[in-house]
This record gives C-alpha cells, sequence and structure tokens, in this order.
C-alpha cells in the first residue's frame, strides 16, 4: 500500500506545521484542563507546586531520540518565550536507570550543575527498563542530583511506541515508570511534578490522525507535527506549573526551520 506523506521537506514541510499549528495546538493542549492533581490522570502530579523555586527561565531537557526530535521545535519555542534552553536528549540512550544508564551517570551530575538550569525536564526513555525499586532509585537519583544544582525536575511520560522484538521483553518495565516517576515526585516536598503526555499521544501508538501523521512508520519516533503539538501541550502544563512563564505565540516558533531536519523520518 502507498502511503500519503502529510509532511514534506524543507519550506512545504514547514508552511504544513504553521497552517495546522494555530487549529491543533491550542485544542491539544485544553485536553488536560485543570489544576495539578495528585492522581495525575490528566496533566501534572505535583502536591505542593514546583514554581516555589527560581521559575522556568532556564531549561534543561534530558530523554532518548525521541526527545531529542521534540527538542527542536521545545527549543524554538522557549527561546520565543525568553526561557533558556539546552537538550542533552542522546539518541540510543539517555536514560538514568535500565542499560547504558550507569555510563551515563558519569557525566550526567557534571552536565546538569554546567548548565545551570532552573527546571530540568526528564522525558523518560525508552530504554527505563528494570524492576519498579530500580526505577524509582534511578528517580531519585535523579531529584537529588536536580536539587542539589539549585533545580526543579519534572518528569514527562514517554509517547507509547508500537514495539518491536527489540522492546517486546521491556514492556512491562516502560509500562510502569509513570508510576514509579509519581512514587518518588511524592515524595519530592514540592520539588518534582510528573506531567502525563497521554494528552497528546493516547495511549496506544497512532501513527496519523486527521489526516496528519504524527509519529514515525519506525513506531518510536515523532513526526514534526507530532513534535509541534507536544510542544504546545508542554508549553501549557509548564504555565500551569510556574506562573510566571506565558508560552509563545506559536506562529512565533513554528516557521523556524526546525520541521526540516533530518531527523524526522518515515514521516
Amino acid at each position: 500500500m502507498t502511503r500519503t506523506r502529510t509532511f514534506l521537506t524543507g519550506p512545504a514541510r514547514a508552511s504544513s506545521v504553521v497552517l495546522a499549528l494555530t487549529a491543533l495546538l491550542l485544542p491539544t493542549a485544553a485536553c488536560s484542563h485543570g489544576a495539578p492533581t495528585a492522581t495525575g490522570s490528566t496533566g501534572a502530579t505535583n502536591t505542593t507546586g514546583a514554581s516555589a523555586g527560581l521559575g522556568l527561565s532556564k531549561v534543561l531537557f534530558l530523554g532518548d531520540s525521541i526527545a531529542a526530535g521534540e527538542a527542536l521545535p521545545l527549543a524554538a519555542a522557549l527561546k520565543a518565550g525568553g526561557v533558556g534552553f539546552r537538550s542533552i536528549a542522546a539518541d540510543g540512550g539517555g536514560n538514568v536507570v535500565g542499560p547504558f544508564s550507569d555510563k551515563h551517570w558519569k557525566t550526567l551530575p557534571g552536565q546538569i550543575a554546567s548548565a545551570g538550569p532552573t527546571v530540568v525536564i526528564y522525558q523518560i526513555t525508552t530504554y527505563d527498563w528494570g524492576g519498579r525499586q530500580e526505577q524509582e532509585d534511578a528517580y531519585g537519583r535523579l531529584l537529588t542530583t536536580v536539587t542539589r544544582s539549585g533545580a526543579e525536575l519534572v518528569f514527562v511520560t514517554m509517547p507509547p511506541i508500537r514495539p518491536d522484538d527489540f522492546y517486546k521483553p521491556h514492556m512491562a518495565d516502560l509500562n510502569r515508570t509513570p508510576d514509579a516517576a509519581r512514587a518518588v515526585a511524592a515524595r519530592s516536598s514540592g520539588r518534582a511534578a510528573v506531567l502525563d503526555a497521554g494528552a497528546v499521544w493516547g495511549r496506544t501508538y497512532r501513527r496519523a490522525e486527521g489526516g496528519r501523521a504524527y509519529r514515525s512508520t519506525d513506531g518510536i519516533h515523532t513526526c514534526p507535527q507530532g513534535a509541534a503539538r507536544f510542544t504546545g501541550w508542554l508549553l501549557t502544563e509548564l504555565a500551569r506549573l510556574f506562573p510566571g512563564f506565558t508560552p509563545p505565540d506559536p506562529r512565533s516558533w513554528a516557521n523556524t526551520g526546525w520541521s526540516a531536519d533530518a531527523r524526522f523520518h518515515g514521516c
């Protein structure tokens, strides 16, 4: 079967994202109405409020290759909103528990300290394998590292994936990561929150919606429209957690060239 590609390359792809943003991003963000809740069922899990510190002045973004793609529009959006941004999302890793995490932990504390963030966002990765206690211990270690640097921590749940033979043995581990993160946030005295990205992606992998491709054909990564949708949602959620931050107009960041990046494939 021949697939119709919603996104083109270069200017045509960027224009497609721009045209869809006004109609798409704001209704998408509205999927998680209400103040942060203790359950995290609709958005943020944060029992006392993560905005008590320095606010949203500089963001450090952590995660795997999914996050690396999302970082492209997020960087443009936060720049437009006057917020400093750095991504250290890593292809084939970026995780704090599971394979490669021992190697990652050798450099992560220094990376966090040198970035000087006020907020660290950790999108849970597709490599966060391990038992429940292993996951909680690693997320707790990340929280301790972040708070020692003077920052606050925001966990973001990962998009659902279409698992191949590589991922199938680890899906039970990945499915419990939100609960492990919520347990750590509940003990954080308000220094951590959990955002449920199900408002963006749903609960199962869907490549397209309404004639637009949001996810790659590889079953894992995002397409430009999906990354834009995620960015619009995340900006709204960050504004809830950090009331001094106002999300910028999507027109200020949608057509800045990021949608033509070669990282977006299978779209």
